[in-house]
């Protein structure tokens, strides 16, 4: 197992061609995921500065624009949502000296992305790197089990052996997602809101439903709202909409709920180790949660987003995932199961029949051995 080591992100290749279009790079996600380390590895002649830094942040904010000045040939500047001063003075930089480049990256999606676009629209590239994705642990996860990967999720700490999943994710929860949650919206209820997100787990591939939710916590449809939103921003949740051939009908169906990593949705779920997933009742919409993300991944890393669906009709048929793939949808059907049985294509036969024209590929998603086609669906292990 490679130990205390950088693993190469795919997303690499994208950011460098990106910056020498760009006079500015932003690459945001949930913390932890890499943001820093991959810029570093990139550009590691580049300066780096965090703004989690007390002593590093107050002199930025006295004077934002001396800070930027001194960097002629680039600088990367990490957590830049604490001190949004400077983007407004980084428009003027950078169209003065359109040679000079910045890389950002930040952890808040909404108040760092929303501020970009105030202030740096057509300046800069917007990237969203999320953990690690099965390709790129490939290298090292060749005696991992299913449920052994599952157990560990996919951030860099515990790949690179630098951390371990029963120390990590408490960790994460009470320093990350508690404070995400103090400088993003004033939660007054801070232990309702730990059990807001360990529901919202046991939620994973289930259709989002902030009434339920309202219900059983006792809060109101307004404040789940605005809790789940707290989640995104943080790049904690992944909401899958519906696929709908009329846009305006899929903004007013609810999505489904899925989080940006099995290992910290496990540990919400109170699972210890790797032997309890076998078990586990969650294991079966763990293993969905991990194949969508590695979609999730795959576009992200390419300089992308969207294009994924589900599909659920009024009858009870579905289809996990739909990737749009130009004028049509590739279709997956996951299962956990290490054995295929035929009824896993009855989903995907029934779309195609709605909608022919529709159509790409047809797969199913399993943790068994790949098959040969059967019937033109493929069937495919999860690491393929």
């Amino acid at each position: 197992m490679m130990t205390n080591t950088f693993i190469p992100r795919t997303m690499a290749e994208a950011i460098s061609e990106a910056s020498r279009y760009f006079p500015i790079v932003t690459l945001t996600g949930p913390r932890q995921s890499g943001k820093s380390t991959l810029l570093r590895h990139i550009f590691e002649n580049v300066p780096y500065y965090s703004m989690e830094d007390p002593d590093i942040r107050q002199s930025v904010v006295m004077d934002p624009k001396g800070f930027l000045s001194q960097f002629c040939d680039g600088v990367i500047i990490d957590e830049v949502q604490n001190t949004p001063q400077l983007l407004s003075y980084l428009q003027g930089i950078v169209d003065q000296h359109p040679e000079r480049k910045f890389y950002l990256t930040g952890s808040s999606q909404f108040t760092l992305l929303q501020n970009i676009t105030q202030s740096l629209a057509g300046r800069s590239a917007i990237f969203e790197l999320l953990p690690l994705s099965l390709t790129e642990i490939s290298g090292i996860d060749s005696d991992n089990t299913l449920d052994e990967i599952l157990y560990k999720g996919f951030y860099p700490a515990i790949w690179s052996e630098k951390n371990i999943p029963k120390l990590l994710y408490p960790n994460y929860v009470k320093t990350y997602i508690e404070r995400d949650v103090r400088n993003v919206l004033a939660v007054k209820d801070l232990d309702k809101f730990q059990r807001f997100v360990r529901l919202c787990a046991a939620r994973i591939g289930s259709v989002f439903n902030a009434s339920e939710l309202s219900n059983e916590l006792g809060v109101s449809a307004n404040t789940i709202t605005s809790w789940v939103s707290v989640l995104q921003a943080s790049y904690l949740i992944y909401l899958l909409p519906p696929f709908s051939t009329n846009t305006r009908k899929r903004l007013t169906k609810s999505p489904k709920i899925y989080f940006t990593d099995s290992g910290l949705a496990a540990y919400l779920l109170e699972i210890d180790n790797p032997q309890m997933l076998n078990r586990d009742k969650m294991r079966g919409h763990l293993f969905e949660n991990m194949v969508i993300m590695e979609h999730l991944k795959k576009i992200y890393n390419n300089g992308s987003n969207g294009g994924l669906y589900f599909y659920r009709d009024s009858n009870g048929n579905e289809v996990d995932l739909l990737v749009k793939n130009g004028h049509t949808y590739d279709c997956y059907e996951i299962k956990s199961s290490s054995t295929f049985h035929p009824d896993f294509i009855k989903g995907l036969n029934n779309f195609e029949k709605v909608f022919p024209e529709l159509v790409g590929k047809k797969s199913v998603v399993y943790s068994g051995e790949r098959m040969p086609d059967i019937n033109g669906v493929s069937i495919l292990n999860f690491r393929q």
